[in-house]
């Protein structure tokens, strides 16, 4: 871990932040391998109460059925770390914070964890905004240690969201 990595995670939160902001619009996260760290980064930033409202660390399987409305046949059928799931995820937040956005993430960070087709590093990614018919998907592999998996998963997911968003004073 360096506090380069860190400054750049602080700069993308302020960014999203900003982008929000200008769009009098909110963000709502649900995290699976990242424990919560992209909630903490957001939340990192002062004032980020004006856009960020709303996150669920749904480690367990349960807690995607019973916090996020993700159908246990779904978790069972596809598994946690697939698009359906993750997508479920997404959507799940969104209805339930009322936000204008949502993020999802849910991977295998390692050491163990690893299935057929699914090593350490899989993580997929939604990104989903309230009247968008589909959330947009992606599944990454990231190398390294549980802690570079996480680290690139918050940094990608940031990243990507900041695309979604656009220049701040886009107000689609």
């Amino acid at each position: 871990m360096s506090a380069a990595d860190d400054s750049a995670l602080h700069e993308l939160a302020r960014e999203v932040g900003a982008r929000l902001q200008a769009r009098g619009e909110q963000l709502a996260t649900a995290e699976s391998c990242t424990g919560g760290w992209i909630g903490k980064v957001l939340t990192d930033v002062a004032g980020s109460s004006a856009w960020f409202g709303w996150g669920v660390v749904s480690y367990a399987n349960e807690a995607k059925a019973a916090l996020l409305g993700v159908a246990p046949e779904l978790i069972e059928r596809h598994g946690a770390v697939s698009r359906e799931v993750v997508i479920a995820m997404a959507e799940g937040a969104l209805r339930s914070s009322g936000a204008q956005h949502a993020l999802a993430v849910s991977g295998i960070a390692g050491p163990g964890g690893e299935m057929p087709g699914k090593p350490v590093g899989t993580v997929w990614f939604a990104w989903q905004r309230a009247g968008q018919a589909q959330s947009s998907a992606e599944c990454c592999r990231f190398p390294g240690d549980r802690e570079d998996v996480r680290r690139a998963t918050v940094r990608h997911a940031l990243v990507h969201l900041l695309e979604r968003l656009g220049d701040a004073s886009d107000s689609d």
